[in-house]
């Protein structure tokens, strides 16, 4: 009786914690950290992947979306001036491992990050991510970050623009 016991407890809890394999779609809001914080007070986007089961608890697969960098006022030599709204296309490679009794993951998006703002060049985007699973759906915290330049007629400026974000994805099936 003991072990029709734990079978059914581990059906009922431990099956949502197993890998999960199809599209997935969703959205993020997040604060930014680092280079955006000067530009931006926060940042929002949608998410959408397709993963495959590649081993027990483990997903893979590939993650676009896109994220939305706010802009804000600040004062510059005596001027109050307008930062630009920008943005970015990440192309990435995702994974995903769950952990068998807990309905928990780690995750980590690797790819490149496209600026869709002129004058603005993309870089690397990485975002490593932690969660909560259940059926069709997964709760995440991240933390986002995409490598830039800008270019302008008398220097070049590197960026680092990074975000924690707090997001939500559901399984299409």
């Amino acid at each position: 009786m003991k072990k029709l016991l734990l079978l059914g407890a581990f059906a009922l809890f431990g099956g949502a914690a197993h890998a999960q394999e199809g599209f997935k779609l969703g959205g993020h809001i997040g604060a930014p950290v680092g280079d955006a914080s000067k530009y931006s007070p926060f940042t929002f986007g949608i998410d959408g992947a397709y993963m495959w089961n590649i081993a027990k608890n483990f997903d893979l697969g590939v993650a676009t979306g896109y994220s939305h960098f706010v802009g804000k006022d600040y004062d510059y030599r005596g001027g109050r001036y307008k930062s630009e709204d920008f943005g970015y296309i990440p192309v990435s490679v995702s994974g995903k491992y769950s952990f068998a009794k807990a309905p928990i993951f780690v995750g980590l998006d690797l790819g490149y990050g496209i600026s869709v703002k002129d004058g603005m060049d993309g870089g690397l985007y990485a975002q490593p991510k932690f969660g909560y699973q259940k059926n069709n759906m997964e709760l995440y915290i991240g933390y986002q970050t995409i490598g830039s330049r800008r270019d302008f007629e008398i220097e070049r400026i590197d960026n680092n623009f990074g975000a924690i974000n707090f997001g939500i994805n559901f399984y299409l099936k």
